[in-house]
């Protein structure tokens, strides 16, 4: 049975529109039409009541939620509670991130990973896997003690997801050049992240195939006046994407707007970074031993360092509205088509139109999620 999606604000090419249906058939969007076209009286009605149809969102580093935890939980099940704690926060595409571990742990996501999209686990496009090859100067809540350089074997393993993307975090002054062209030529996206080099070395690393950079300011040599680090390497490069982390919390919003501006329209995403306690009533958790208490929004350990985020996606975009002045279609997008695009996804996700994906989110007024829809397959959050 073919579905048309009415009375909406559409996200499209051309901004939120009214007066236009959605056709889906099955898991795709097979066309929008005025209400009145002849398809749309076909189809099964479903009113939107007004509400804002917006592009599902694709968040690209989600470390856990639900009370669950990938690294702890490498498992099809754990995949499934993760995406699932998500999915009411307008999420319906990921990538389970896994946080720097032994190698054994490593093997055991990227085989749950494939197993779950071969499982149809709802939303799952892959699989994040941040560091091990990272800088211990700027590891954050990482546990250097897993910090390494990928020989021949490891390059394989990050390489060896069967199904879906694979997205490498790593620091490009750690990685010789020549391991990030293996990487990319074996299909990996590669980021600069948890990184200690200067301007020259992440140019070198962009120059060798690195397509983005994991959460921009945070975790990196900063833009300086007479050194320009890793943020102004990002910042510089037209061609890279950046991944932002819209809480209130990693980044001042000033800081913000001002990066945005800097780069070009479509190059910055938004990604949650979110741990457990999302989707959940908890608020603490353990990662690599150590206790990480959420309080007041922010996930930290004892020393006060960060440690991920208790954001949702549904928050970032309401921040980028409210405290960074952005219209709700460029947040949205951030949220959605930019995020797409990073991925290579941008033929078949983060855009309501023909031929793509039904994934969608709808917000009210007060840009609360109300659905979501995954391969046409809709779930109510009312």
């Amino acid at each position: 049975m073919a579905h048309a999606l009415v009375n909406g604000r559409v996200l499209t090419r051309h901004g939120l529109q009214t007066g236009c249906a959605v056709l889906v058939e099955g898991s795709k969007i097979t066309g929008l039409a005025l209400p009145s076209d002849r398809r749309v009286r076909a189809a099964e009605r479903h009113d939107l009541q007004g509400r804002y149809l917006l592009p599902g969102f694709i968040d690209a580093q989600v470390n856990g939620g639900g009370g669950v935890l990938l690294n702890q939980t490498p498992t099809v099940e754990g995949i499934r509670a993760i995406a699932q704690a998500h999915r009411p926060f307008g999420t319906t595409a990921l990538l389970p991130t896994l946080i720097s571990d032994q190698v054994s742990v490593m093997r055991e996501a990227i085989a749950a990973v494939d197993a779950a999209i071969e499982a149809g686990v709802p939303g799952v496009l892959g699989i994040h896997i941040e560091g091990p090859y990272l800088a211990e100067k700027r590891k954050g809540i990482h546990q250097a003690g897993h910090f390494r350089v990928p020989d021949a074997d490891e390059i394989a393993l990050a390489s060896s997801l069967k199904k879906g993307c694979t997205l490498l975090t790593l620091a490009p002054e750690q990685v010789p050049e020549a391991t990030i062209r293996a990487l990319v030529e074996r299909g990996v996206i590669v980021a600069a992240g948890h990184t200690a080099g200067d301007y020259a070395q992440i140019r070198a690393g962009l120059d060798a195939g690195i397509r983005g950079f994991t959460h921009l300011f945070n975790a990196m040599t900063p833009l300086a006046s007479r050194a320009p680090g890793a943020v102004g390497a990002a910042l510089d490069d037209a061609q890279s994407w950046c991944g932002l982390i819209v809480d209130g919390h990693h980044v001042d919003p000033v800081t913000l707007r001002v990066a945005i501006a800097a780069k070009p329209r479509g190059k910055m995403f938004l990604v949650t970074d979110a741990m457990p306690p999302v989707g959940s009533d908890q608020d603490s958790f353990t990662l690599n031993g150590v206790t990480i208490t959420c309080r007041d929004g922010k996930c930290q350990d004892d020393a006060g360092t960060l440690a991920g985020s208790a954001l949702d996606m549904a928050t970032a975009v309401r921040l980028c509205v409210k405290a960074l002045d952005l219209p709700l279609a460029e947040a949205a997008r951030m949220a959605s088509t930019y995020a797409a695009d990073f991925l290579g996804l941008s033929a078949t996700h983060g855009r309501i139109a023909a031929g793509y994906r039904a994934d969608f989110a709808v917000m009210d007024e007060q840009l609360k999620v109300r659905e979501t829809w995954i391969g046409g397959q809709r779930q109510s959050h009312d």
